[in-house]
């Protein structure tokens, strides 16, 4: 027991007043930066590159106030980095920096502006030759900035001279790797013409970087920012790195530019993050970002895509106002608050793939600008994304916005008829043979493997083809849409599902499936005059031998001028509002004239003998004229005989008999009318009958596709039958 208070008195003596001088001066893995070393270093500066490093690795720079290597610091280290014709590197990398740094003042001074000497420009020239053209055009708008700004506050303050604005070029490049900043770091209006490379480094104070200008890319990644980085207003022209880096007490980048790529992925946010009114030059990567407060991109301008698949979103995410330029990479994100994209500018090549989201509608809100924001989502299959979509449109129709929330239903039917599409026509990858998936776009050897595969284990989704040997993610992009995968498609379920799909596609085509009024409204303008003027041939041309009897030449003349008229404007809805025009025109066709124009062919070729040739087909209730709704009528009257003495013929000899053909196409095709005309029940063609019960049948259709259309449409009948 002795011998061990023996050591451990001993152990003390040596160790214990050595003790503070390590707090303060370093340890054995960080000795002190003294003067006469920091001389020493920059008396005979190492190689690298063939560039010279002022190399201060592994030390303990002591930069308080009170310390004896603050007194001459700056001004010989500033010497160093300005004086050779070659800008040294600094390189303070695995080094303990206590105290502030202040990279200002180890850069040279450069007047922006001086009315009284204009300095500005007297040392352009000097300049021309570190700067590249980017930061040259900076520097010039800069000058001709402050130039106003001084102009104008004279005007206002009748100042009879200005302070001349200063900004510190930092010539050399600046490696901090792995570097711990005990204080602030302050490089604000500072130009830095080098690289900056500061990899995992560790700033236990702030940041600061306003009006900072970087020519040289900045790579920052694995950094952890204990206290707020301030970077307003900041430039940075060449590639910007902060990815893998921690971010706990917030940032400013307010104002800020990043004229080429700026990569943040796998970073963690929280504190006060703003980043308003930012300029993304490049591509903008968010990807795998964790924002544990409101991540404010207020105003900003992406030019090129911004990526933030796979991030985490625990308050809310504000694009308002912003301007995409290319498509915006929602995919896999998880909300757990809104998100906003209110007035944001999204052309038609800058959607947003929402693939993969993940967010409660009774929690989360997604809001943007009516009848925009849910044409700006994409989603590329139906697979994995049936439970979004469903999300998207009840979080629209909870917001009112029932344009949005169509334009979602719509989207996921269309994604189902490319899915059952591929059914249908497509690769069975559990049942296909090897020339059948080198046809699908697979090579040789893949097929083989494909079908080695699927002896082993058969395939349940069309992404399980990544697994297989051989099958990279190009191949899986070039063939997914010829493939599916079942594990048994007998012939019965394959002719139900292709009339499902026919059907679905009619609704797809003709109404954007009930979600647009003016598209199927244009289809009844299209359809109720070309019935029309079928009624009418065949009521007024009936022969020509012996005796003729045909409709005088003005009456064709006006019926022809008004159903022209009518199916224009059906034409223009439907190639204006149409996605597909000429699908909708071939399938209206397809509707409306080769049934019709087959029986009035047979009419025309069996001919006509019977009694009654001189009367028209068509009567009319003569005992009340009014707007009719007509949904219960039948085309042809009752064989009652007191309701045929109210039914009447049409008269043929007046001038305005053509508006009959028009109304009795109306009454048949959209059960509503002015008077109630029906075919007459004797001496009529069976021909004729079938043509007329032909219309009305799809006048049947028509109507409910109509009622369900503006039931979709319009927003207290749809809040109504959706809730």
């Amino acid at each position: 027991m002795t011998w061990l208070l023996g050591l451990l008195l001993g152990v003390w003596l040596v160790v214990g007043p050595a003790g503070p001088a390590l707090a303060v001066s370093g340890d054995g893995d960080h000795p002190p930066l003294t003067l006469e070393i920091l001389r020493q270093r920059l008396d005979n500066p190492g190689q690298r590159e063939g560039r010279p490093v002022i190399d201060l690795r592994n030390f303990t720079l002591d930069l308080r106030s009170d310390s004896e290597l603050s007194q001459g610091f700056y001004r010989l280290l500033s010497n160093g980095l300005q004086k050779p014709a070659t800008p040294p590197a600094l390189d303070l990398s695995y080094a303990v920096v206590q105290g502030d740094l202040d990279l200002q003042r180890l850069g040279q001074r450069q007047p922006l502006y001086s009315s009284a000497l204009d300095a500005a420009e007297a040392q352009q020239d000097g300049l021309a030759a570190l700067l590249s053209e980017a930061a040259k055009a900076q520097l010039k708008r800069d000058r001709k900035r402050l130039s106003q700004l001084s102009r104008l506050s004279q005007s206002f303050l009748i100042q009879a001279g200005d302070t001349p604005q200063q900004i510190y070029l930092f010539k050399g490049p600046m490696v901090a790797l792995q570097t711990h900043f005990q204080g602030q770091v302050l490089g604000g209006d500072t130009f830095f013409l080098g690289r900056i490379l500061a990899q995992g480094a560790t700033f236990e104070q702030g940041l600061y970087l306003s009006g900072a200008r970087f020519s040289q890319p900045v790579t920052v990644s694995g950094a952890d920012f204990r206290q707020t980085v301030q970077a307003k207003n900041a430039i940075f022209f060449q590639p910007t790195r902060f990815d893998q880096s921690q971010f706990r007490k917030g940032l400013n980048f307010q104002g800020a530019e990043f004229k080429a790529d700026a990569n943040f992925s796998r970073s963690q946010f929280t504190g006060n993050l703003n980043l308003s009114r930012i300029q993304w030059q490049g591509t903008a990567d968010f990807a795998r970002t964790d924002w544990q407060n409101t991540a404010f991109f207020l105003r900003n301008y992406f030019a090129k895509a911004v990526f933030f698949t796979e991030s985490r979103f625990d308050a809310p995410l504000i694009l308002r106002q912003a301007r995409f330029g290319e498509p915006v990479n929602l995919r896999n994100v998880i909300l757990g608050d809104d998100m906003d994209l209110g007035d944001a500018l999204i052309p038609p090549q800058a959607y947003i793939n929402v693939a993969g989201l993940e967010f409660s509608v009774e929690q989360t809100k997604i809001l943007g600008t009516p009848g925009k924001i849910g044409r700006a989502f994409s989603v590329p299959q139906l697979t994995g994304n049936e439970t979004l979509l469903r999300n998207l449109e009840r979080n629209f129709r909870q917001l009112e916005q029932i344009g949005d929330a169509n334009h979602i239903a719509y989207t996921t039917e269309r994604l189902r008829l490319k899915d059952w599409h591929r059914q249908l026509l497509g690769v069975n990858l559990n049942t296909a043979s090897v020339a059948a998936l080198v046809n699908a776009g697979f090579t040789e050897a893949q097929a083989q493997a494909v079908v080695q595969q699927r002896q082993q284990q058969t395939f349940i989704g069309v992404d399980g083809i990544l697994n297989v040997e051989g099958v990279d993610l190009a191949t899986y992009l070039k063939v997914r849409d010829h493939i599916f995968a079942r594990n048994t498609f007998s012939l019965t379920k394959r002719i139900a599902l292709g009339l499902r799909w026919l059907i679905l596609t009619g609704l797809v085509v003709l109404s954007h499936y009930g979600t647009s009024f003016g598209l199927t409204f244009g289809l009844g303008l299209v359809a109720i005059p070309t019935f029309a003027l079928m009624f009418w041939f065949i009521d007024r041309y009936r022969r020509r031998l012996p005796t003729p009897i045909v409709p005088p030449l003005a009456e064709g003349l006006w019926l022809g001028g008004a159903c022209g008229l009518s199916g224009s404007l059906g034409f223009s809805n439907l190639w204006r509002l149409a996605d597909y025009p000429g699908l909708a025109l071939i399938t209206l066709g397809l509707l409306i004239l080769p049934i019709p124009v087959g029986l009035i062919v047979l009419l025309l070729k069996r001919g006509r003998f019977h009694d009654l040739m001189h009367e028209s087909y068509f009567v009319e209730d003569g005992s009340l004229r009014q707007l009719r709704l007509l949904i219960a009528r039948l085309p042809v009257i009752p064989k009652f005989p007191f309701f045929r003495d109210r039914y009447t013929p049409i008269l043929l000899d007046r001038r305005w008999n053509w508006l009959n053909y028009l109304d009795f196409s109306l009454n048949n095709w959209l059960k509503f009318g002015f008077n109630d005309i029906r075919l007459r029940d004797q001496q009529v063609p069976g021909l004729i009958t079938a043509l007329v019960w032909y219309q009305w049948g799809l006048g049947l259709l028509y109507a409910a596709l109509l009622l369900w259309t503006l039931s979709r449409t319009i927003p207290g009948l749809n809040l109504l039958l959706y809730f």
